[in-house]
């Protein structure tokens, strides 16, 4: 029997390539006071704000479990509010605050920084993107069967 190793497996690949890449934001994040998480909400926010808990966890990819201490973070650092629905007191939308918008202006240098840091051209960063999404869509569909 042979023993796998390390640099045949795909698992180890893509953690490998996600750890670098979290490495090379920590520095420019870091001035803002945000973590690669922190981050990654605020994208989906300046994508699409005033969206539920559930929505906003799905969209990061993140478990809802996850989501509230990083809410809270961020809400302390007054980035987002909490705005309670007043068709459902119990349901809560999460919404930019005006310095959280403000911040997307930062954001597409910091992306930019990245992304030439990987050294790949944007059709490579596109197939690897997509390859991904088709990862995610067979593991959607595995689920549900």
């Amino acid at each position: 029997m042979s023993v796998p190793t390390l640099d045949s497996q795909l698992c180890f690949a893509l953690y490998s390539a996600s750890s670098h890449l979290t490495s090379i934001y920590r520095p420019l994040l870091d001035p803002l006071g945000l973590t690669y998480t922190q981050f990654i909400v605020l994208m989906a926010l300046w994508e699409e704000d005033n969206i539920s808990i559930s929505q906003l966890a799905k969209k990061a990819s993140l478990s809802k479990a996850t989501m509230t201490p990083l809410l809270k973070r961020l809400e302390q650092k007054q980035l987002i509010r909490r705005q309670v629905l007043t068709e459902n007191e119990r349901q809560k939308n999460i919404v930019l605050t005006d310095a959280g918008r403000d911040l997307s202006k930062k954001s597409a240098e910091i992306t930019d920084k990245v992304f030439c840091s990987t050294g790949l051209t944007v059709e490579q960063a596109k197939e690897i993107m997509s390859l991904c999404r088709l990862m995610l869509k067979h593991g959607d569909i595995q689920k549900a069967s």
